[in-house]
């Protein structure tokens, strides 16, 4: 069988190395971003964050799965603080969690997030919706206004590539 006519060439591997690409600082207040991965099609985001001490996320919910690596530090839910997560926890959350992320000491992880983070403020009511796409947004402008350097991420289209600088 000869699969030549399926197979997608490519000129390189779509690779990247967290150490050497960089990070976006204060995507959002205290969270420091490297996009690996934004997918605003399909509802898909790759990142690898770091987290300063005592950065609280709002509440949010999910519409899809997560899956969240933890690196270095700790952080836990204030609605789950009995089970903190230190380097080399690995997290799943399916879709329909609701949750609001603390790290007390700061921390860093890698996650994978499928659809979109509902996102509530303190009196709960509706925030915000953080997808793909938003989160794409959001990095470019932070850089543009603060004058930072996008790393250099992967992002689909036909066949995927990396994003335009």
């Amino acid at each position: 069988m000869n699969f030549a006519g399926t197979i997608n060439s490519q000129d390189r591997l779509l690779t990247l190395n967290r150490n050497s690409a960089g990070e976006v600082k204060d995507v959002l207040p205290g969270v420091h971003v490297t996009p690996c991965f934004l997918d605003a099609e399909n509802g898909v985001w790759v990142l690898y964050a770091r987290f300063d001490a005592g950065t609280i996320l709002p509440k949010h919910f999910h519409t899809g799965s997560v899956h969240f690596y933890t690196t270095a530090g700790s952080w836990a839910y204030v609605e789950y603080p009995e089970d903190v997560q230190t380097a080399g926890s690995y997290l799943f959350e399916p879709g329909g969690s609701i949750h609001t992320f603390q790290s007390k000491d700061g921390a860093e992880g890698f996650m994978v997030v499928n659809g979109a983070n509902i996102n509530f403020a303190d009196d709960g009511s509706f925030m915000n919706i953080m997808d793909a796409g938003w989160i794409e947004e959001t990095i470019l402008s932070v850089a543009k206004q603060t004058g930072q350097k996008v790393p250099r991420y992967i992002c689909p289209g036909g066949s995927a590539k990396f994003a335009e600088q």
